[in-house]
């Protein structure tokens, strides 16, 4: 362990640990970001709905701010994973896998979270790609597009009613019997969306853009894009550790200055949040660099 014991260790260096550690940066403030590497969008082709980097990729968005943040002389980078985190009298100990710790008064957790795939083929492949999540990051790219969305029940209509929005052409496929209220179902065969409870065996892809769904079957139907909400679980397991409170839908509790369960310990990003892009992370970040810098200088002063 070094002797050094840093204002804040912000555990995550995507964009929203990157906006957090700006922010800490220009308030002077000592910071170590530490990074795995491992962003959930790393699949993404292109970031949409991000003014001043609409279309660019998530990479060279991230190596772009990155450098930026380097600017700041108190910001030092580690790559690695931290596997473990506790408590001490001054604030917090993070141990790297390598074995080596880090000591800080506060904790920043930008760790997002890791999406589940469904037990189809093709499926981890085309995820961020041509599967998609969001129509506000990515639904114009395939607006009027032949669209598939895979989900069931209360979720698959409301799903189905928003993406309507973007395309007519709509199939909305339960992977099984549907679980739909007959009301639900007329109301979508009224405004012409159809639906396939067909079970689904894999995707026909290249490079990830589905260019077929194949069922178990053996019948096939074409397909542009299709959306799916995931189930999830948390990119890192340290925050629970803490104590920190997770949600019933499994992200990190905070409150409106991303202030966490446990005093000290902050977190932004996906990991806290359902509004999953680069806008709604970075914006989130940049409050909790000046909430925890506000924090250090009232504790300071």
């Amino acid at each position: 362990m070094t002797n050094k014991i840093y204002d804040a260790i912000i555990i995550g260096g995507s964009y929203s640990g990157l906006a957090a550690g700006m922010a800490l940066g220009r308030a002077l403030k000592n910071v170590l970001i530490i990074d795995s590497g491992l962003p959930c969008n790393a699949q993404t082709p292109h970031s949409h709905n991000f003014i001043t980097q609409d279309g660019e990729t998530p990479q060279a968005i991230a190596s772009k701010a990155r450098e930026q943040v380097a600017q700041y002389k108190t910001i030092e980078f580690y790559s690695g994973l931290a596997v473990d985190a506790s408590k001490t009298e001054t604030g917090f100990t993070i141990t790297i896998q390598t074995g080596e710790t880090f000591e800080a008064k506060k904790l920043i957790f930008a760790t997002g979270v890791r999406d589940i795939m469904p037990e189809i083929r093709g499926a981890a492949a085309c995820w961020g790609v041509s599967m998609i999540h969001c129509p506000y990051c990515h639904g114009y790219e395939v607006r009027n597009e032949k669209t598939g969305i895979l989900a069931n029940g209360e979720m698959g209509f409301e799903f189905s009613k928003l993406i309507h929005n973007w395309t007519k052409e709509l199939t909305l496929f339960t992977n099984g019997k549907s679980t739909l209220s007959e009301e639900q179902s007329s109301k979508l065969k009224s405004k012409g969306i159809s639906m396939d409870e067909r079970e689904i065996d894999g995707f026909e892809h290249k490079n990830g853009y589905i260019e077929l769904v194949q069922f178990k079957d053996g019948s096939t139907v074409q397909l542009k894009a299709m959306y799916a909400k995931l189930p999830f679980k948390q990119h890192s397991d340290l925050p629970e550790k803490l104590g920190c409170k997770i949600s019933d839908l499994g992200f990190i509790e905070v409150d409106p200055f991303q202030k966490t369960t446990i005093p000290g310990i902050y977190a932004c990003g996906d990991n806290v949040t359902p509004m999953r892009s680069v806008a709604n992370a970075v914006g989130a970040g940049t409050l909790t660099g000046a909430m925890l810098s506000r924090e250090l200088i009232d504790e300071e002063f």
